[in-house]
């Protein structure tokens, strides 16, 4: 039996559930005509037994929901059809069956509370996407209903209302979470879903029903807009006062509360909206974030007074927030579009608004703080930007076609106001008016710019002063003019620049700034006209009386095509007006550091300069002078590449561009010193810069009739243009390696400088020349400009030069065979070329004691050199002085070791001259000048007259000696004086003792002549003997001797005090040989050199 009876209720339900269904079907399929007259019929017979009709179904529903709520069932099997209904039907017209029916059921109190308590809770029992979307339709319609019944009932809706909403108003929180889930990031912009969209608008429309009892009961027209004026104003000023009469105004406060303790959900709910706005429309987004910072502004104010004697302050609260809302919500509606049904009356409204409180209210604080009228009017501005800002293109044209003007004229007067709120959103809305969608509409952009046009000069007005009004008013004009085409407006502020005020300078320039701002963000771009009258005017402005505008105008001008202003800029770099040059000087280097990795900017600067050298036309003699030039004008660019080259973060992009422009510009030496600058960034990335000069010096021939012999090098060709594109053409790669500081060649793993060092060794044949086909790397091709047969002096001098920084490893083994082969050849050219090279290698290396061996074949093929017969100025006694300049470089090298100058200091080695036998050059050098042969020389006994042998070395060899030790002389550096003079002067002194040939003594004493003239406090403790060397040969010398010892004594008189100190004896002998010589000697010459050091040694 209990089976039974379960079977026969499952039974039952079924059948119970599907003729329910069939019911709600039938019901919401009438028409709401037919459904509203069985409503009526209802009430007169409601016993009815079948369901075939609309009457029956009636009854069968009222019985099913009553008895429902008596057992306490659930309701869904009714609210579900009429959700999916109201989905279904969203939007038509005669589809608000659902609601007819609502109203019915609502008209008894207990099926109202239980159907929307069923209501309410759904939204949080179902996890259905679909029944969500259709539940916020249904709650939306139902708080939105407006029924008209076409026979007389009982509206269950409005008599149940606060109870509805009280229900309803738990479901806010769920909303809150479906609106905030619902929402997802495309091309970085958060947009909302189908069902974040429906639950904010329910939500809004929960919170816009809490305030309906204050709603004006019917949108004011034009004619009463100042009643309504007065009623917004009152909401806005926080001035509403409470209604007190009646049960309903209890309920009217009850529902205030409601809305109050749901504050910080409508603060969550006005962030998404101006998330999903921001974008897509920008004027309601500013809108919705005033409205945002009001709502945070009344939590801030308002939501901190728990004492009950702080109460009235917080019903204020409580009340300013329920009357304000009512306006902001009903603006806020994602779908609504009833808005447009009457939105001319609700913007008469606010315009009224805005006119009335800015004519008769001033900005004046009251006691408490507040400013009378600005809060009304940030209330008016912010409802008209979103009343605009909801508007799509088409709708709005048509408003700014009727209301545009009336519209500019309000908001211009906003721009005098104090408050910065009040002016930005005046801004906002105005250029929204003027420029809206950008200008996507022709018809569009012509009402803006006509707007425009009118209100230009009212706008620059506004510029006479540094505030507010004056930094909104500048973002307007700048971007009016960047979609003025005939460029009116942008004339207009183009002349405020040179304006005697100030302050419209400034603001002009800041309209300037705005306007590039605008225009590089933009796909548009002003005509090229345009941007060269900006380029001119404020290049002007950097002689501003004004530092900050001479400041902004520096900070600009990088944001301008640099082909506009680089010519101008450069020379006004070069002002004579000290404040034009510093501004111009902060200019350039904003200019280069702002496309410091363009190195079109880098050529335009170069251009600029090389234009400006050219239109001086200045002679080289007067550069120097410092009256202008290249000379000195790179000087002053140097500042601006060293500021510049800190900005640069990826050299590559530059230099393989520099270095091409350095080969197609050969003669361009403002190029050469540019790079110059960068030398160390050139370095860091030396294998570019020797691959393209590699490669291009690969490609050069050289034009061989250029040289009328092969062995003449001299030019005879007539076309001299032709010549000297040549001659520099072959110079300009080597002038980019001479840039390179001499680390770079230390690499010895780099193929493109030494490819593989052994090849460089082996392609080196049996008589000297390197292989002509071996052009693999720069290397090579440098010693062949170096030593080749054709050649040009300049560019066989400079290859020599870069030769001579090779690693020592790889240039010693090839030029001394090059030398050996060269002098067996007495080819003077390649002589010539390899000396220089080792002087060079000399000089920037020093001495490496692993390269003796290596040092000792050259200098034995230097002997063979010396040893020819020459004339004075002949080719031959060239080489010779280059053989001369390369031993005294040979003896600096050695003597200015670490070794040389540590030993140099003790008493030892002074005395006994020891230390010349660490220096195997100066050594060979004294042992030829004194023996003619080269032999060891051991420490001399400086008083011995033994006399020494000679061999048969001719005279002019062992001059080239003296020569070559008074060249060491004149070249030794300070910290080689010393350990110079510890080795050479006893050999010296005892040489001129020993040695019977006059001309040697002669040119010995000219050695120590040179040594006293040069090293000067080093010879200290030789200074006696030098003295007694120098009576010596005044008494008993030859001609040449005697001269040279007057001329060494003039050295020893000249010397530092403790010098004359030390020879102050001797002196007295001296003055009085000096005096007999005065007037005795036969040489006039020498007779006149001692009466004038008789002069200096008698007066006092």
């Amino acid at each position: 039996m209990e089976e039974e009876e379960i079977m026969w209720k499952l039974d039952s339900n079924s059948v119970e559930s599907a003729t329910i269904g069939r019911v709600m079907s039938t019901l919401l399929s009438s028409r709401p005509r037919k459904l509203q007259e069985a409503i009526f019929r209802f009430g007169s017979n409601p016993h009815q037994t079948s369901v075939s009709s609309s009457d029956e179904s009636l009854w069968f529903l009222n019985k099913y929901v009553t008895d429902a709520v008596e057992k306490k069932d659930s309701l869904d099997q009714i609210l579900v059809p009429m959700i999916e209904s109201s989905l279904k039907y969203r939007g038509r017209k005669h589809s608000n069956q659902p609601m007819i029916i609502l109203n019915w059921l609502f008209q008894e109190k207990l099926l109202c509370k239980a159907l929307v308590t069923s209501l309410a809770t759904m939204i949080s029992r179902k996890e259905d996407r679909y029944i969500a979307l259709g539940w916020c339709t249904l709650v939306r319609e139902l708080l939105e209903v407006e029924i008209t019944m076409t026979q007389p009932t009982k509206n269950g809706v409005s008599e149940n209302y606060y109870a509805l909403l009280e229900i309803l108003c738990a479901c806010i929180p769920r909303l809150t979470v479906i609106m905030c889930d619902g929402s997802g990031l495309q091309d970085g912009s958060e947009l909302p879903t189908r069902l974040s969209v429906a639950a904010a608008d329910c939500f809004l429309a929960l919170t816009e029903a809490l305030t309906r009892k204050t709603l004006l009961s019917k949108v004011p027209s034009r004619n009463n807009a100042s009643n309504s004026v007065v009623a917004l104003s009152r909401i806005a000023e926080n001035k509403v006062e409470p209604v007190t009469t009646s049960s309903e105004a209890s309920n009217n406060v009850e529902l205030d509360w409601l809305l109050w303790d749901h504050l910080d959900e409508l603060i969550v709910l006005v962030q998404k909206l101006v998330a999903w706005n921001r974008k897509s429309r920008p004027l309601y987004a500013k809108g919705l974030e005033q409205v945002l910072k009001w709502l945070e502004e009344i939590k801030s104010h308002y939501g901190n007074f728990p004492d009950e004697a702080d109460k009235k302050i917080l019903k204020t609260g409580v009340l300013l927030l329920s009357s304000c809302w009512k306006h902001y919500s009903r603006l806020l509606h994602l779908e609504d579009h009833k808005i447009s049904q009457h939105y001319k009356d609700l913007l008469e409204q606010y315009l009224s608004g805005i006119q009335f409180y800015t004519e008769n209210c001033t900005e004046k604080r009251t006691e408490n703080g507040d400013t009378t009228g600005i809060e009304t009017r940030k209330f008016f501005l912010n409802c008209l930007s979103l009343l605009l800002g909801r508007f799509d293109q088409q709708q709005f044209d048509r408003i700014m076609l009727e209301y545009g003007i009336e519209i500019s004229n309000a908001l211009l007067s906003q721009f005098h106001s104090a408050d910065e709120d009040v002016i930005e959103g005046s801004f906002s809305i105005f250029k929204a008016a003027v420029f809206k969608a950008n200008y996507s509409s022709s018809q569009s952009r012509s009402t803006g710019t006509s707007m425009m046009d009118s209100v230009v000069p009212s706008l620059l007005d506004l510029l006479n002063e540094r505030n507010v009004t004056s930094k909104a008013v500048v973002m307007l004009v700048a971007e009016y003019c960047f979609i003025n085409t005939d460029g009116h407006c942008l004339q207009e502020i183009l002349k405020l620049l040179d304006s005697p005020n100030a302050l419209q300078r400034t603001n002009a320039v800041d309209v300037v700034r705005e306007l590039i701002r605008i225009s590089s963000d933009s796909v548009h771009v002003l005509s090229n006209s345009m941007w060269q009258d900006v380029a001119k005017r404020l290049l002007e402005r950097l002689a501003d009386e004004e530092p900050e505008i001479r400041s902004n105008t520096s900070n600009l001008l990088p944001m301008i095509d640099p082909s506009l202003i680089f010519p101008s800029l450069v020379h006004l770099f070069y002002s004579s007006d000290e404040r034009v040059c510093l501004s111009a000087s902060d200019a350039l280097i904003a200019v280069l550091k702002y496309h410091s990795e363009k190195h079109e900017v880098i050529f335009m600067l170069l251009d600029s300069l090389s234009n400006l050298t050219q239109s001086l036309d200045i002679p080289d003699s007067s550069r120097d002078k410092g009256q202008g030039g290249s000379m000195l004008d790179f000087d002053k660019v140097r500042m601006l590449i060293a500021e510049w080259s800190k900005s640069v973060k990826d050299w590559k992009l530059l230099i393989e561009p520099l270095i091409d422009k350095m080969l197609a510009e050969p003669s361009n030496a403002n190029i050469v010193k540019f790079l110059s600058h960068i030398s160390e960034h050139l370095a860091d990335n030396a294998d570019i810069v020797f691959s393209r000069v590699l490669l291009h010096m690969k490609g050069q021939e050289l034009d061989k009739s250029f040289f009328a012999r092969p062995d003449s090098r001299t030019c005879t060709s007539n076309d001299s243009d032709a010549f000297t594109r040549s001659l520099f053409d072959r110079l300009c790669p080597l002038l980019i390696i001479r840039l390179l500081p001499l680390r770079v060649f230390n690499h010895l793993q780099s193929r493109v400088l030494y490819g593989q060092c052994n090849e460089v060794l082996l392609h080196a044949s049996k008589n000297g020349d390197i292989d002509m086909n071996r052009h693999d790397c720069v290397a090579t091709l440098l010693m062949n400009r170096a030593f080749g047969k054709f050649e040009f002096e300049d560019v066989r001098k400079l290859a020599a030069e870069l030769c001579g920084r090779f690693h020592p490893k790889v240039l010693f083994p090839i030029i001394s065979s090059q030398l050996e082969h060269a002098a067996e050849s007495q080819d003077i050219l390649k002589i010539k070329a390899c000396l220089f090279c080792i002087c060079t290698s000399l000089v920037v290396r020093g001495w490496d004691p692993k390269f003796c061996n290596v040092l000792l074949k050259v200098r034995n093929s230097i002997e063979k050199v010396l040893l020819w017969r020459s004339l004075e100025g002949d080719e031959v006694s060239k080489a010779q002085h280059g053989c001369i300049d390369c031993l005294a470089l040979m003896i600096c090298a050695e003597v200015q070791t670490p070794e040389s100058i540590r030993n140099s200091s003790t008493s030892e080695n002074i005395v006994a001259g020891k230390m010349c036998s660490r220096s195997p050059t100066l050594n060979y050098v004294i042992s030829q000048l004194m023996h003619g042969k080269h032999e060891f020389m051991s420490p001399p006994k400086l008083n011995s007259k033994t006399y020494i042998s000679e061999s048969s070395f001719p005279l002019p060899f062992r001059i080239c000696m003296a020569n070559t030790l008074i060249s060491a002389c004149q070249k030794i550096s300070d910290i080689g004086r010393e350990p110079f003079a510890q080795m050479t002067l006893p050999h010296l002194v005892h040489s001129i003792e020993v040695v019977r040939d006059q001309e040697i003594r002669a040119a010995c004493i000219q050695v120590v002549f040179s040594v006293v003239y040069h090293v000067k406090s080093a010879v200290l403790p030789f200074a006696p003997d030098i003295l007694e060397v120098a009576l010596k040969s005044l008494r008993e010398g030859s001609e040449k001797e005697k001269m040279a010892g007057a001329k060494l004594m003039a050295s020893l008189m000249a010397s530092e005090d403790p010098i004359l100190e030390c020879i102050s004896e001797g002196l007295l002998e001296a003055r009085s040989l000096l005096s007999v010589m005065s007037s005795t000697d036969p040489s006039p010459d020498l007779r006149q050199l001692c009466k004038k050091l008789l002069v200096c040694l008698t007066s006092p």
